[in-house]
């Protein structure tokens, strides 16, 4: 595990990250020509394993007819050039919801995991974990459930990527600093509330208990 969070959860929040304001040094893989067919893309001449796109991260797909024009989940990479894809969905758990078919598609893949990955990094040593915290007692695979970090994660990625648009602080920025400052204040209070479990003995029962407000140890 390197992330609490993936792209999927950027897309439910801000999906303009996907389309105008993306990073455009952070494409992993782009092209024309593709075909979609219900829940699968393909392009020919792609190689997404090579990109190394993933599930959880986010495509975005446009036709010339702009029937077409969006940012959609990647549910899985069946191979070099396929993709299973789907509309956004409101449980991740659900069957992939297809999209319209089209061909002579362009398709864009764009991931803020390097952003994710930092939060990652950043809330284990908030919590004193492994690796975040390289002489912590516990590791980040000891948590029971990490979900209850996903939320908090995703707050401080998206503060962190406003943050890196905006650049310095103008008329021009203002809007996006608004945001991350937003988003920041967000990720705070999640972090209050987060309460991470710490199962030591792999019996899915919590041994100890870190509270984000005051991250001691307790135990259980």
């Amino acid at each position: 595990m390197n992330s609490f969070s993936n792209d999927v959860d950027i897309l439910r929040y801000e999906p303009s990250l996907f389309d105008d304001l993306l990073f455009s040094n952070q494409i992993l893989a782009s092209g024309s020509g593709g075909v979609i067919t219900g829940t699968t893309f393909a392009a020919a001449g792609a190689n997404f394993v090579v990109a190394q796109v993933s599930a959880g991260m986010v495509i975005y797909l446009a036709s010339a007819d702009g029937v077409i024009d969006g940012a959609y989940e990647i549910v899985s990479v069946g191979g070099a050039t396929e993709l299973e894809v789907s509309v956004l969905r409101a449980d991740e758990s659900a069957a992939p919801i297809a999209l319209v078919d089209g061909s002579a598609i362009i398709y864009r893949v764009c991931s803020y995991q390097p952003q994710s990955s930092e939060v990652f990094l950043q809330l284990a040593a908030h919590f004193d974990l492994r690796p975040g915290s390289p002489d912590g007692k516990y590791s980040v695979d000891d948590v029971l459930d990490v979900s209850v970090l996903r939320q908090t994660a995703v707050y401080k990625t998206l503060s962190i990527i406003y943050a890196t648009i905006c650049g310095s602080d103008n008329d021009e920025t203002k809007s996006f600093w608004e945001k991350s400052r937003y988003y920041t204040g967000l990720y705070e209070k999640a972090l209050q509330r987060c309460k991470v479990s710490v199962d030591l003995g792999d019996d899915g029962v919590s041994d100890s208990i870190s509270s984000g407000a005051s991250v001691k140890l307790t135990r259980g």
